[in-house]
């Protein structure tokens, strides 16, 4: 047919509400998403941000800035929680079964985040930007998860 030329593979599709949930984010350092399918059906999303209920870091500012931490390094100094870690919180307040999931994040995930990943039973990564965590990565590797690494994009795309 010739309109399927331009139509989105499921993974495109699924990366692409991933890129619009992270416009959500109230990181000063980085905007990240991440939604949770299964079936081909959204389950949950996330952004990385403060609890709810409590003030953003662009009204606060960021403690990690403040303190020179560098990236990937003492994530327990930021007020906020990863993209990941809030789609599946939401998943779990909402019911929703993730076991056999995949989840689409516009970031390679954390240590952190990968440990939470592991044990929700989520079986598939698919992720746009690359990120050095070689522990995560080990652990990936480990626990028999399929990522896929998507191109990533252009502010022209």
């Amino acid at each position: 047919m010739e309109n399927d030329r331009n139509r989105p593979s499921w993974d495109e599709y699924f990366m692409e509400i991933a890129e619009l949930v992270k416009k959500r984010s109230t990181c000063l350092r980085r905007e990240v998403g991440a939604i949770i399918v299964k079936d081909n059906r959204i389950l949950s999303t996330g952004y990385n941000g403060a609890p709810k209920g409590l003030k953003h870091c662009r009204e606060t500012g960021c403690i990690r800035s403040d303190l020179n931490v560098p990236s990937g390094e003492r994530h327990e100094l930021c007020r906020g929680l990863h993209a990941e870690q809030n789609a599946i919180i939401q998943a779990a307040v909402f019911g929703a079964a993730i076991d056999g999931a995949t989840i689409y994040i516009t970031l390679f995930p954390c240590v952190v985040c990968t440990k939470m990943i592991i044990n929700s039973g989520i079986k598939r990564i698919v992720l746009r930007e690359a990120y050095n965590d070689p522990l995560s990565m080990k652990m990936l590797e480990e626990s028999g998860i399929t990522v896929v690494k998507m191109p990533e994009t252009t502010e022209s795309d």
